[in-house]
């Protein structure tokens, strides 16, 4: 089942098409990675989602009914440019927040115990937050857009501002409710953390759709058939001859193999020439890479 699909979705505001065209599927309990540089139409879209704005043609469907006002009760979003109240205690938000997503006062109190105690700032409760640094308020917003625990969870740069150690807690907490069987559409600018953390992806540039996959589909697609070797010993005479070879500095290959070629033949044709192997890899692009080699190193960013 598809938590979320989208058909042709499109939106402009007044002489600017932000959306254009844009189609895809989440299926349930993926992380998924909306990708593309800042103004390409991330935030558009994710506001189509969750019903702040609505598309102007196309199609959007929610577990397989069409997008409607009762739908963001199921969904939880942590924007990028973060939305506490600043005069409140802790506390009393993290309740508030949660009763807007349908929770009784019992359910938000039984919720916030749970988090304080799971990132271990009980004494937290009484603070205002404006009395807390970034990192702590955005712990605080994590736990105000998973306290009710949505089918879908939209985090918009969720890593942004906070130091390695608040950046490993949260993704931890995104692992354990992947786990769990949540749905994460994780919308970043930053192409090397969908490869870190995504199992699907789709990337957008100038509000269309430029590659749609799962991330290891969409890497084997621009594969090149690299190859890294390390080595010890002295390569046979002729070798050039069997590969093409890219470069070879410090007993360590790169070669690339053509259409025909087979990887095991090679590294079979290097042991029983007398060549110690100490490792053979592939060399896969990076998604950097691929969007660069996509788009032509141009975009909004």
């Amino acid at each position: 089942m598809n938590v979320l699909e989208l058909q042709n979705v499109r939106k402009a505001y007044q002489n600017h098409v932000a959306v254009n065209d844009v189609s895809f599927n989440i299926p349930e309990g993926r992380i998924f990675g909306l990708l593309g540089p800042n103004g390409a139409g991330k935030t558009s879209l994710i506001r189509i989602i969750t019903t702040i704005t609505r598309a102007d043609s196309g199609t959007v469907l929610f577990r397989g009914e069409k997008l409607n006002n009762t739908h963001p009760s199921q969904i939880g979003y942590m924007p990028e440019e973060r939305g506490l109240y600043k005069k409140m205690k802790v506390g009393e938000e993290i309740v508030y927040l949660a009763r807007l997503k349908g929770l009784s006062k019992k359910e938000a109190k039984v919720q916030l115990d749970y988090w304080l105690e799971k990132f271990g700032i009980e004494d937290w409760v009484n603070k205002k937050v404006e009395e807390l640094s970034k990192g702590m308020q955005q712990k605080i917003q994590f736990i105000t857009t998973v306290i009710h625990q949505p089918k879908l969870l939209i985090l918009d740069e969720p890593f942004s501002g906070l130091d390695p150690v608040n950046t490993n807690l949260i993704r931890d907490e995104i692992d354990n409710l992947h786990k769990k069987g949540t749905t994460i559409l994780f919308s970043t600018h930053r192409m090397e953390q969908v490869e870190q953390i995504c199992e699907d992806m789709v990337l957008i540039n100038n509000g269309k759709n430029v590659l749609n996959g799962s991330v290891k589909g969409v890497k084997d697609e621009f594969k090149e058939n690299l190859f890294q070797i390390s080595y010890a010993g002295e390569l046979p005479v002729g070798f050039n001859e069997h590969v093409n070879l890219i470069s070879n500095k410090k007993e360590k290959l790169v070669i690339q193999l053509n259409a025909n070629q087979d990887s095991n033949s090679v590294l079979k044709y290097l042991l029983e020439n007398g060549v110690q192997i100490q490792s053979f890899n592939e060399i896969l692009p990076t998604l950097n890479e691929i969007f660069i080699k996509v788009v032509g190193g141009k975009s909004d960013e």
